[in-house]
Parts: structure tokens; sequence; C-alpha cells
């Protein structure tokens, strides 16, 4: 039976890859502990609104509205990204027929396996004494020098070379503006217009707000330093509001706007140089993905955040 390699790829790739990218943006604002920024917002809260968020707190809190983009992303994504394979049995068949072709597993196939492992051992166990980049590139050379990929292989990969350069290109924009002040300087002037309006179209505006100028940061962490407390103070700072529900609700957002765009969060580049998913597609879905999340946020976990924090 002949087999077409372009079935995962052309045919189903894409959507599996997006459905799964959506979903672990859901499942890092569903949980405490499943994204490092989410720690951060939760000291800045104890420390700026004086508000103590524990870990049962926040899951009861987004739970609703977890659940609920949990459940329908792999049917958004089916709508707006339908794959032309819709039968499981295909895939099965087409991967059954690569692994024949492939054959056993290889000796480079082993070292690069172990290889990935103490990568992993690197970046998790030894990130207080070595930095993760010079564990990776210690970790090439090792591949380099043990014949696992060639040079040529290297350079032949043009995908991560563009990532490499477009990825720290933005971040080094995102960086340059946070250090001459822009970032934070457009979200207080933005704060301290939005303060100024009747209480629950500011809160709206505040979060669609701080949402939606992620498109300017390539960090959630950088953002979350740079403007969750400024925007905590300017909403705090007006009669009647919330500030247990006003507080979480911009906490959850968190994990939810790294579906935005190819750099919005450390994993995203990842997900984006796949090359699943071609650019266009990427930022439209992001985009459309993006609204309906910050909707559900807003309908759905706003009022119940609120209630939940009395």
């Amino acid at each position: 039976m002949a087999h077409s390699p372009t079935i995962v790829h052309g045919k189903i790739g894409g959507y599996l890859l997006w459905t799964g990218f959506a979903t672990t943006c859901v499942t890092s604002s569903m949980f405490l502990t499943a994204l490092a920024p989410n720690l951060l917002a939760v000291e800045i809260a104890r420390k700026v609104a004086h508000v103590d968020i524990s870990w049962s707190m926040w899951a009861i809190g987004f739970l609703p509205v977890g659940i609920l983009l949990f459940g329908t992303t792999p049917l958004l994504s089916y709508l707006l990204y339908a794959p032309e394979v819709k039968r499981g049995d295909k895939v099965a068949q087409w991967a059954g027929g690569e692994l024949a072709t492939m054959g056993r597993i290889s000796r480079k196939e082993l070292t690069m396996a172990g290889l990935a492992v103490m990568a992993l051992i690197g970046w998790i166990g030894g990130s207080r004494w070595i930095s993760p980049v010079t564990v990776a590139l210690a970790v090439i050379s090792v591949m380099l020098l043990s014949r696992v990929v060639s040079w040529n292989d290297i350079l032949a990969n043009k995908q991560a070379w563009s990532v490499l350069v477009w990825f720290a290109t933005l971040v080094a924009m995102a960086e340059g503006l946070s250090k001459v002040g822009f970032l934070t300087w457009f979200g207080s002037r933005a704060a301290t217009y939005m303060v100024r309006i009747p209480l629950v179209p500011m809160l709206i505006a505040t979060v669609v707000v701080f949402f939606v100028i992620h498109y300017l940061f390539a960090s959630i962490t950088a953002q979350t330093t740079a403007l969750l407390p400024v925007f905590l103070l300017a909403v705090l700072s007006v009669n009647g509001v919330p500030t247990r529900g006003v507080t979480l609700i911009l906490a959850y957002s968190l994990g939810l706007m790294g579906i935005l765009t190819p750099y919005a969060s450390g994993p995203a580049p990842i997900w984006y140089s796949s090359g699943y998913i071609p650019t266009k597609d990427f930022w439209r879905l992001g985009a459309i993905m993006g609204a309906l999340y910050l909707f559900v946020l807003l309908a759905v976990g706003m009022p119940l955040a609120i209630k939940f924090a009395h």
C-alpha cells in the first residue's frame, strides 16, 4: 500500500498542532502552578492588592471558564481549521507504513534520545548553576561530535534559523520598549483613562487592554512584571472595585493571552516552528481564538470571580 508522506503534515497535522497549542493556553490559566508568571502574579497580588490567592482558590475560580474552553477548543479548532482527513484509520495506516519504512531504531536515534533526556535534566535541575542556553549549546556540540547530526543538517534547518532570528529580534524590541519606559508609560496612561469611566465598563476595558497589549510583548513574564502592578494600582484606586475579583480575572488572563501570536509565550515559537501551520493562519487563528477566549473570560469568568470574591 502506498502511503502519502504529507497526510499528517498537510491534511490533519495543522489541526492537531493548533488544538494542542490552544489547549495548553487554557491549561496554563487553569492551575496556579501551570505557568511560571502565574506564581509571579500571585506574589504581585499579595504585595500590591493585598490579596492572598491559594492554589485551590485559583483553580475553583477558573474552573467554569477552564472546563468550558477546554471542552470546546477542539470543536472551535475544527470549525476554524478543519482537517482534510476526518477518519483516524487513515492516519493509523499512514503511521504504520512510515514506521515500517523507518525500520528498527538506530544507534544515532538512541544517542539522540539520551541527549534529549540529559538536556531536560540540565534545564530542570541545573538551571540554578548553568544557563539553559549553555545546556542547549553543549548538547548540540555533543550531537555534532558523536555524528548524530552533521553541520549541514543544522544549516539546512531553515525554519529553525528563521525562528531564531525573528524571535530574537522581537524579544530585543520588546525589551527595548520596556527599558525606555514605553510599555510602562502606555500602561499607566491607559489605566488612568480607564478609571474615569463607569465601574462595569471600566473593569471590562481594563481586562481587554491588559489582554490585547500582549501583542507588544514576547514574554508573559515581562508583561506581568511591567504592567500587572500598574493596572492593579490604577483600578483598585477606584471606589467600589471588587479587589479580589479584579485581581483574579487579570491573573487568569495570563495563560490565555499566550494564544495571540507566534511569540506570545515561551512554547509558542516551538509550536509555530514545527511548520504545520502557515504564518498567516497562525496569526488569524490566534486573533480569533484569542477574542473568543477573552469573551468567555469576561462573560463567564468575571461575574463568577467577583461573586466568588465575596
